[in-house]
């Protein structure tokens, strides 16, 4: 009995001491979203800052991506992390950029966790099953911060998306992303 004791009494401690439950993932109206609910045979993942010149630079290959996959069975969503962004400055941001998809709020880093996303831009692809098959950067037009080629050479994120659609593995699960921390916006 006293070691039951002492064990209760030492849970208490370690529960005082746990970490607040996340909270959940919503779209800018405040619905809560469950991206795996759906259909897709793809979800894509994209990770942004709206403070991000890399992630707003990217607005053009996003578009074309998601005009390419439209009609294969491929869910865009657009995440955002920073739980200092309210609705209205993602409304903005959506607006001013073209972004495809859907926008979700991950304030608790729920998605960022999941898809093991460290930087905006950087893109996660889930097959069917939820299973995450490809994350890390878009292109590699970035290749370090500042430096930035004219065009990319190799197109990971729809290289990934196509070999997921195919029920393949993509050539590389992970590449190094560029870009701005999510870490500083916790």
């Amino acid at each position: 009995m006293f070691f039951s004791f002492r064990f209760a009494i030492a849970a208490a401690i370690c529960a005082s001491f746990a970490l607040p439950a996340t909270g959940p993932v919503t779209d800018v109206t405040g619905a809560i979203r469950d991206p795996f609910s759906t259909h897709a045979r793809a979800r894509v993942f994209l990770f942004v800052r709206t403070d991000c010149p890399i992630t707003n630079r990217y607005a053009p290959e996003l578009q074309r991506l998601a005009q390419e996959f439209k009609g294969d069975g491929v869910d865009f969503w657009m995440v955002y992390p920073d739980p200092a962004e309210t609705p209205a400055s993602i409304k903005d941001h959506l607006a001013q950029y073209g972004f495809p998809g859907t926008a979700l709020r991950d304030p608790s880093h729920e998605l960022v966790r999941r898809a093991h996303a460290i930087v905006a831009p950087e893109a996660a692809v889930f097959d069917a099953s939820g299973t995450l098959r490809y994350h890390g950067r878009i292109d590699d037009r970035y290749v370090d911060i500042g430096k930035a080629r004219a065009t990319a050479d190799t197109h990971d994120l729809e290289t990934a998306i196509k070999a997921v659609l195919a029920d393949q593995p993509p050539p590389q699960a992970e590449t190094r992303a560029v870009g701005c921390s999510l870490a500083d916006v916790q």
